[in-house]
Formats: C-alpha cells, sequence, structure tokens
C-alpha cells in the first residue's frame, strides 16, 4: 500500500448537499423557495420601479429604501437559484473559484443591507428631531455618497476574506453540508491553520453587524425619547407611525440571524437540517417580506402599487 499525502491534495471543486438528512424531502422544500424567490423579484423591482417612477417618493427614506431592495434582490438571486438547481437537478457541484464568488456576494450583501438599516435609522432620526433642517441635512447629494459610503464599506470588510480562502489548500472534505457556501464553513476543510480566517471574521461581525445593531439602538432610544416629549398626543402617534415599517424590517433582518448565531454556537444537540433551514430562513424572509411590509405599511407606495397593477382604477 501506497501512503498518500492528502496535504498535497488540493480540492478544487466542492459538493453541496442541500439540506443533509432531508434530500428525498428536497423538491417540497423547493416550493417554498421557489416562491419566496419570485415574491422577492417581484416584490422589490416592483418597488424599485415605483420609487424611481414617482417623483413625490423622491426623498432620502424612499431612495434608501430602493437601495435596500436591490440589495435584497441580489441576495435571493445569489442564494436560491443554486438551492434550486440542488433541489430539481441535484447539480450539487461547485468550483472553487465560484464557491468563493458565491460567498463574497452572500456576506458582502448582508453588511450592505445591515448599512442600509442604519442609514434608514439615521434617516427616521433626522425627520423626527430635526424636521426643518432635514431637507438641508440629506440632500440628493449626501444620500447618493451615504450609498456609495455602504457599498463601499461592505465590498472593503469582505474583499479580503478571498484572499484568506485563495492561500488555503483545501485537503480534508470536499463535501459541504450547506444549500450555498459560507467563509468558516468552506474554510474549515482547509490544511493549514484557519486561525487568521477566524478572527477576521470576527472582526468583520463587530465592526458591521454588531456596530450597525448598536447604532441602530441609540438612534432609536435619542428619537423615542424626543417624541415622548411631543405634548400632542396625535404628533406623538404620527412620528412613531412613520417609524413602523423601519422597525419591522429591523426585526426580520436581525432577529433571525441572531437566533441562528445562538443555535449554531449552543444548539449541538440541534440537528443539522435545523441549522440549514434557519441559515435559510435569514436569506428568504426579509428579501421576500420588506416589499410587503413596505407596500402595506406606506400609503405612498401602496397607492402607486394599486395605480401600476389596475391602471384603469382611479
Amino acid at each position: 500500500m501506497v501512503n498518500l499525502n492528502h496535504t498535497s491534495i488540493s480540492h478544487t471543486i466542492f459538493i453541496l448537499v442541500g439540506i443533509p438528512g432531508l434530500e428525498e424531502q428536497h423538491m417540497w422544500i423547493s416550493i417554498p423557495f421557489l416562491i419566496s424567490y419570485l415574491t422577492a423579484i417581484i416584490g422589490n423591482s416592483l418597488l424599485i420601479y415605483i420609487i424611481v417612477t414617482e417623483r413625490s417618493l423622491h426623498e432620502p427614506m424612499y431612495l434608501f429604501l430602493s437601495m435596500l431592495a436591490a440589495a435584497d434582490i441580489v441576495l435571493s438571486t445569489t442564494t436560491v437559484p443554486k438551492s434550486l438547481s440542488i433541489f430539481w437537478f441535484n447539480a450539487r457541484e461547485i468550483s472553487l473559484g465560484g464557491c468563493i464568488t458565491q460567498l463574497f456576494f452572500i456576506h458582502s450583501t448582508y453588511v450592505m443591507e445591515s448599512g442600509f438599516l442604519l442609514v434608514m435609522a439615521f434617516d427616521r432620526y433626522i425627520a423626527i428631531c430635526y424636521p426643518l433642517r432635514y431637507n438641508m441635512i440629506l440632500t440628493n447629494l449626501v444620500t447618493g455618497n451615504i450609498g456609495l459610503a455602504v457599498l463601499l464599506r461592505s465590498i472593503g470588510t469582505i474583499f479580503p476574506i478571498i484572499f484568506l480562502l485563495t492561500r488555503l489548500t483545501f485537503c480534508k472534505n470536499n463535501i459541504l453540508p450547506h444549500t450555498s457556501c459560507e467563509h468558516i464553513g468552506l474554510a474549515k476543510y482547509a490544511c493549514a491553520d484557519i486561525r487568521v480566517n477566524i478572527w477576521y471574521g470576527v472582526f468583520v461581525l463587530l465592526i458591521t453587524i454588531v456596530m450597525d445593531i448598536i447604532l441602530i439602538a441609540t438612534s432609536y432610544g435619542l428619537l423615542l425619547r424626543a417624541v415622548f416629549r411631543i405634548p400632542s398626543r396625535d404628533a406623538r402617534h404620527k412620528a412613531l407611525n412613520t417609524c413602523g415599517s423601519h422597525v419591522c424590517v429591523i426585526a426580520l433582518f436581525y432577529v433571525p440571524g441572531i437566533f441562528t448565531f445562538l443555535t449554531q454556537r449552543f444548539g449541538r444537540h440541534i440537528p443539522p437540517h435545523i441549522h440549514i433551514l434557519l441559515a435559510n430562513v435569514c436569506a428568504l424572509a426579509p428579501p421576500m417580506l420588506n416589499p410587503i411590509i413596505y407596500g402595506v405599511k406606506t400609503k405612498q407606495i401602496r397607492d402607486k402599487l394599486v395605480h401600476v397593477v389596475f391602471p384603469r382604477q382611479k
């Protein structure tokens, strides 16, 4: 027998299992995936179209919302088509380059969406606490620059992961028990020490998602303090109502992610397919429900949507 030196083997093709343990149910599982994807693409595309074509919606709040909708489309398109190809055609293979590309877009889009939720919280704070200076502070130029800064932050923080992964040799395994690629999920199959990958991942999490949550909480704390100082009950209700949609979207984005993080760290006895399903909920639910929430809660968007869908109705 010849002993093979496994460290000389570097896998360049990986196998995405899908939902481990539920392979027989993949066809049924694909139905909510498909519905979620179609809803996300149609809903967010309509939302962007309405905001772009309706001049009354050319305000910072709605411009940031259109940026969030675009990020939702990217996130859905990065994850769901590959998942459906696994479920329908058993197309489980993905190249190392394809895997790294997919995880780059997934992670950068998550950071981008978190950034847009932060600037939308800042927008509501300015609108309610400094209403007379709102248009002077958030001009179209400032709004565009903020959107560009969010984009550059997401790319800048995730881009180094490409180099951290391409330096590794993957000799342990090439079976990924997931529907998509993920940074540490891929790095753990490397032969080399991946402590740099782990610590950089923690660093990115702290300076983006965690920092955004702290700043959003601070923004809403200051906002609520200002609102409850308003003497008029109707004015207080109106101010709080303008934040309702954003609070729902924030909860929809962060709560499943936090729950998934906790189950992965402390739910060692939870079956693997539960972890994978929860991770997919984080990718599927916000893009699908964000346009629905804003469509229901925002009168201007709701009225324009009715006009688009039923053009003959007045």
